[in-house]
């Protein structure tokens, strides 16, 4: 059974909690999304590190319930 944007969104938000996150449903099939997180806890790390702490907060669903995620991340203006 697919993911649907706002477990993910919740999942990204419970662990970085100054998050901003836009989520786009990329197919229409609930397994092929976007994902843009903003928070400032990303600054001054590497972009590696900002999308591993995406792929922690997401709890193992990444490449199992949640088949592909492309991915933004970046610290606010």
């Amino acid at each position: 059974m697919p993911m649907n944007a706002n477990d993910i969104e919740k999942m990204i938000k419970n662990a970085i909690p100054d998050a901003t996150v836009t989520i786009r449903d990329l197919a229409g099939d609930g397994d092929h999304y976007a994902a843009e997180v903003v928070s400032e806890s990303f600054r001054g790390l590497s972009r590696v590190k900002q999308h591993q702490m995406v792929y922690a907060a997401l709890e193992g669903n990444m490449g199992g319930v949640l088949h592909a995620l492309a991915l933004q991340t970046s610290a606010p203006d």
